[in-house]
């Protein structure tokens, strides 16, 4: 089963419709999205995904709680998420308490811990615990973008940067 990772799209909604068609060509229906979506324009272009989002620090406000439920028909925002998927426990957050992020870590519960807010792609393994940070789809900061799919068969992770 593939997955696939986004984060810190930041309304950038070209950089999301690109990375959502390409996604989709591989035939992926699960999608994490590692928090800060910021407004609801990104939720229309992720609808038709089995979607964990886990709010980021620049996804507070109630609005975007609201427009999820509109727009995908239930609310898929949690600080954290934990979900077992294809045998696999995983965590998703965004990565702003890095007390949080680094407890979840260490506790080595998860197969797979996932998080954003760096922009920086990241694959590391700590014990039986590997993290992975897709990077970021949109932001300020003068950077690549990039997402990516985990094939959780055979834990291969393909960082996808693109231009624009």
């Amino acid at each position: 089963m593939k997955i696939g990772i986004i984060s810190d799209t930041h309304d950038n909604l070209p950089m999301v419709q690109t990375a959502v068609t390409a996604i989709q060509a591989e035939g992926i229906t699960h999608l994490f999205h590692c928090g800060d979506v910021c407004g609801p324009m990104v939720l229309e272009a992720l609808t038709g995904f089995e979607l964990w989002i886990a709010q980021g620090n620049m996804d507070r406000h109630s609005i975007l709680s609201g427009a999820a439920v509109e727009i995908l028909g239930r609310n898929p925002l949690a600080w954290i998420h934990k979900p077992m998927l294809d045998g696999y426990r995983i965590a998703v957050l965004h990565g702003e308490n890095e007390e949080a992020l680094s407890n979840l870590i260490a506790s080595g519960a998860y197969t797979y811990v996932f998080h954003g807010h760096t922009h920086r792609r990241r694959d590391q393994v700590f014990g039986r615990t590997r993290v992975i940070n897709p990077g970021a789809l949109g932001g300020t900061r003068r950077q690549s973008r990039s997402f990516c799919i985990l094939d959780l068969s055979t834990g291969e992770v393909r960082f996808i940067e693109l231009s624009g």
